[in-house]
């Protein structure tokens, strides 16, 4: 009996053993591939404007480098520039002529911090959408989500400035305050549409007294210079590590805020960075080493002339005003020779805006650095100064293979000045975007006018 039961037990182990053989559970489903990262998810849909081909000759020329030519001619065709040289520079036949004696031809004015369409005119509370002023981070968000391209402040840059490209940031209230965007100063119906095909989108840091105002009133960290280090510093590493999480695995759940931040470590966002105080662009200069990303420009920078030497040796620009200080600690201890003094110590030197109205007259505020300059010393030639507001700030924004200066090849983007540059008393008379002639002091039907400025339907129409 004792046998026959383990023969019994042996036969039903193997009968269990059959059919779990015969029937296996049914295997898992594989997991769906992740869907693919859109790269540029808002692209580019800018189309330049119907040029023709054109020569202007016998002006004075600023080739936005530092170069010079008396009695120049400057060629346009097909949207590029031709040919820049003396007035032996062949034209081709059909070309439109332009006499430019006794006026001045520079590259377009770039404007490396604007608010324009995201702080648009009229400044009502319905159009101030550029500071996200909700957590110190608030890098997630894109300043070109909020732009209006019909803000009339695009028409007057043009116009009253020759500024053909800007970059929109977000504002300073927050250290991470968002992703900027560099624009073509063409009328447009969408956002895309003005877009810099190929321009890098920026990343707004700010420092100081902004973050810590605004968020230390609400008992919320930062409210001091190191609550401001420490959360920037915890942000990056948080993105250091998001990094690593993508790299080994390309299911890792989507984070817009460190998304953003590892595209700067990347190299494919620059970096900058609001910053007035010299010690505190120093440390940042050491934060980006910390994490591996590098600083493209500190803006308002008023302390700058302290560390020319800094800047220099890290490839930092420095946009500035020319003497716009003094509204807040911060900005107290500054010398209206800050831009001469960081082009002297070798730095790359930008002239910048920050404001609507400020943003029509950068060649005044280029004019007032350089007589400051000047007065003690630091004799900068005209030429060479008009790199503050050309090469310089095409180089910050990562576009100047395609504008910034008067080279064949590049972009015809041209201003011609009815006097000298440098004078309060001058003004564009020409303006050229991609060859396209979009602006005429002398032709009403070449200055461009926002429809919001076109005014409003009378009480008595029927609409």
């Amino acid at each position: 009996m004792r046998a026959g039961a383990v023969a019994a037990v042996a036969a039903l182990t193997l009968l269990f053993g059959c059919a779990n053989q015969q029937t296996p559970p049914p295997a898992a489903p594989a997991a769906a591939p992740a869907p693919p990262r859109v790269t540029d998810p808002y692209p580019s849909t800018y189309r330049p404007y119907g040029g023709v081909p054109t020569a202007i000759t016998g002006a004075t020329i600023f080739d936005g480098e530092g170069g010079r030519i008396e009695n120049g001619t400057i060629v346009m065709a097909e949207g590029r520039i031709v040919a820049v040289g003396g007035p032996d520079t062949p034209i081709p036949d059909g070309a439109t002529r332009i006499d430019g004696r006794g006026r001045w031809v520079t590259p377009g004015v770039i404007d490396v911090h604007s608010h324009l369409g995201d702080y648009p005119s009229p400044q009502v509370a319905a159009h101030q959408d550029g500071n996200e002023a909700t957590n110190p981070v608030r890098s997630e968000v894109w300043a070109e989500h909020s732009v209006w391209p019909q803000d009339p402040g695009f028409s007057r840059a043009l116009a009253n400035g020759g500024v053909t490209t800007l970059q929109v940031l977000p504002g300073s209230a927050n250290l991470f305050g968002g992703r900027g965007v560099t624009l073509r100063n063409v009328p447009a119906r969408t956002m895309q549409a003005m877009r810099f095909p190929g321009a890098p989108r920026g990343l707004k840091l700010a420092c100081g007294e902004n973050p810590a105002r605004v968020y230390g009133g609400r008992n919320q960290m930062p409210s001091t210079r190191m609550g401001n280090v420490a959360v920037m510093r915890a942000t990056w590493q948080r993105a250091v590590e998001y990094r690593a999480r993508l790299r080994r695995d390309a299911t890792t759940p989507r984070d817009f805020q460190l998304d953003t931040l590892v595209e700067a470590m990347d190299g494919n966002i620059l970096v900058h960075n609001h910053c007035y105080r010299a010690d505190e662009m120093a440390i940042m200069l050491d934060m980006a080493r910390e994490f591996g990303f590098r600083i493209a420009s500190f803006h308002h920078a008023v302390e700058a002339y302290k560390i020319g030497d800094l800047l220099r040796e890290n490839g930092t620009c420095a946009a500035m005003w020319s003497d716009w200080w003094g509204f807040k600690m911060e900005s107290y201890d500054a010398v209206n020779e800050n831009i001469p003094l960081v082009h002297n110590a070798g730095a790359c030197a930008i002239v910048h805006s920050d404001d609507a109205n400020g943003i029509q007259r950068l060649n005044q505020e280029a004019a007032k650095a350089l007589a400051d300059g000047r007065r003690m010393g630091i004799n900068i030639s005209d030429e060479v100064a008009w790199r503050w507001l050309a090469i310089n700030p095409a180089t910050a924004l990562g576009i100047a293979e395609q504008t910034g200066s008067l080279r064949p090849g590049k972009r015809a983007d041209v201003v011609l000045w009815n006097g000298n540059p440098l004078s309060v008393y001058t003004r564009p008379q020409q303006v050229w975007i991609d060859g396209a002639m979009m602006y005429d002091m002398n032709n009403p039907r070449l200055r461009p006018v926002s429809d919001f400025e076109l005014g409003q339907p009378g009480e008595g129409d029927v609409h």
